[in-house]
């Protein structure tokens, strides 16, 4: 068996109001929190990539600044090399000029060591054979190295910075250059780390190796980064900005942007979660003080939704028992207070009295003989039943007209019609409205006359029965009927008995004779 299911309209109107306007809430809540996400991640990207903009021109800037600290030493020192005081001056100055360099050497053309500072390096004398160093005797002009590991591994990560020695007659001397100590305290790292963050926020700078020469987790650097689109772009010189999963699988917002004097490239990325957590935060807040809101709709939108249905329930309800007593009452008292539901009230009582009217007047045919207008028997049984209810006591007269049938032979039906009419006037006229008057058949006829005795039944049959016999009659011939009385005054006597005793009182009038009225004995 197949179950529907109907949804009345208050639950419909509500469910349309409140899916409505939580469709709305969440469609506003969440096309605002793409929108603010968007506008979010991308100022977070030309943050960063300002950031590393700028860090990378100060960056630029701290090493062309350190180039001309060690050019200026040079053009101190390189016609005095035989000078060893001035040499240790120098160094010592340049060491201490900017607490840039962590160590300051001064080396000949042959790649032995002059001067250096620190003085206790103790490298006085040694051949320097590092990377830097070899690129500063092969190259002959201002370099700044590679990051490398030292030779003597005590710096696992450094970056030399050198100047050639020429003297007046331009021959080549040798050099002096500085070393920085990449996971050291110096200048640099500090310039490079002045901005940390403590929310997962990075900057750290590679070189063309991919290789971190700074990191703000020191035990990082010398570390080697494949994989990173990021760090890809910037070895090639190119600055910008996205969104990217590192290696380490974390989302990351990241700028970067190219050091032009050095090939290096910085990188500041701010993980995207510590972006949006903000906007995520903000979003709890608006749902958490949005529901009492809601809740409060959704209270309203119901008081609405039953205050609007209720006419229209009501009206449905009473649509069902259109066949009761009160259904026209009921459908009258309802509330109608707007203008649609007025109409459907209308236009049900309106409709409801058709039917009404339609079904009475199918009543009144249902219980109307269609030939005299008079109640036939089903109507008779009714009225009897009901009168028996109400232990009403009455008299039954069962009428025949005398030789019907040689009527209809000698004048036809349609006089005989007439006839039936006539006499049913007749009987109709001799009745109170009390009374029921019926045709229980061709040509017979029943009184059931009410609160009457048994002789005043006779009485009144007797006088129906010359009444009849002295009226005009269509045929020009009198025309006679005749009776059996009978009375009901209750239990134990039935109706069935009562009308089958004015029966034979029938058939003893035509026995006798006819044109008479006669009482059976019980």
């Amino acid at each position: 068996m197949r179950f529907i299911f109907k949804i009345d309209l208050r639950r419909l109107i509500l469910l349309l109001a409140v899916g409505t306007a939580l469709l709305t809430l969440s469609y506003t809540l969440y096309g605002g929190y793409q929108a603010e996400r968007e506008l979010l991640i991308r100022q977070t990207l030309e943050s960063n990539r300002a950031y590393a903009q700028k860090l990378a021109q100060s960056t630029n800037h701290f090493l062309q600044s350190l180039q001309r600290q060690v050019a200026f030493s040079s053009a101190i020192i390189q016609d005095n090399l035989d000078d060893l005081n001035l040499l240790n001056a120098e160094v010592e100055r340049l060491k201490e000029q900017s607490q840039s360099f962590n160590s300051v050497l001064v080396v000949d053309h042959n790649a032995r060591a002059l001067a250096n500072a620190p003085s206790n390096l103790g490298l006085k004398g040694e051949l320097i054979y590092s990377e830097g160093a070899r690129e500063a005797l092969l190259f002959k002009r201002p370099m700044i190295s590679q990051p490398y590991l030292s030779v003597s591994g005590t710096t696992p990560l450094l970056l030399f910075i050198s100047h050639p020695l020429y003297d007046r007659n331009g021959t080549y001397r040798g050099y002096v250059g500085g070393s920085i100590y990449l996971q050291s305290d110096n200048s640099l790292t500090t310039l490079l780390g002045e901005h940390f963050h403590r929310d997962g926020s990075e900057i750290y700078v590679v070189d063309q190796s991919r290789r971190l020469i700074y990191h703000q987790s020191g035990e990082r650097i010398g570390e080697i980064v494949n994989g990173n689109d990021a760090i890809e772009d910037v070895i090639l010189g190119i600055s910008g900005a996205r969104q990217l999963i590192t290696p380490q699988a974390k989302n990351m917002l990241v700028g970067y942007a190219s050091i032009e004097h050095s090939g290096w490239g910085i990188i500041a990325q701010r993980p995207t979660s510590a972006t949006l957590d903000e906007l995520n935060e903000l979003l709890k807040k608006v749902i958490t003080t949005t529901v009492p809101f809601i809740l409060l709709l959704i209270i309203a939108l119901w008081y609405l939704a039953k205050l609007i249905s209720a006419p229209l329930h009501s009206l449905a309800t009473a649509a069902p028992d259109w066949g009761s007593d009160d259904a026209t009452e009921r459908i009258r008292t309802v509330h109608s207070w707007y203008f649609e539901a007025a109409q459907i009230k209308k236009a049900m009582l309106i409709g409801l009295g058709l039917l009404n009217k339609k079904l009475g007047v199918l009543d009144q045919e249902r219980l109307t003989d269609p030939l005299t207008g008079l109640r036939n028997r089903r109507s008779m049984l009714q009225t009897a039943i009901s009168w028996i209810e109400q232990k009403r006591s009455f008299v039954i007269i069962a009428c025949d007209i005398d030789n019907f049938k040689q009527v209809n032979d000698s004048f036809g039906h349609t006089v005989g019609d007439a006839v039936l009419q006539l006499v049913a006037q007749r009987i109709l006229a001799a009745s109170r409205e009390h009374d029921e008057v019926c045709r229980t058949g061709g040509e017979e006829f029943l009184l059931m006359l009410s609160h009457i005795s048994l002789e005043d039944g006779v009485r009144i049959a007797e006088r129906l029965r010359s009444d009849i016999e002295n009226m005009p009659s269509p045929t020009g011939e009198p025309i006679t009927i005749s009776a059996g009385v009978a009375s009901w005054s209750g239990p134990p006597l039935s109706f069935e008995a009562a009308l089958e005793s004015a029966d034979k009182g029938l058939y003893l009038a035509k026995q006798n004779g006819r044109n008479r009225v006669e009482i059976a004995e019980r």
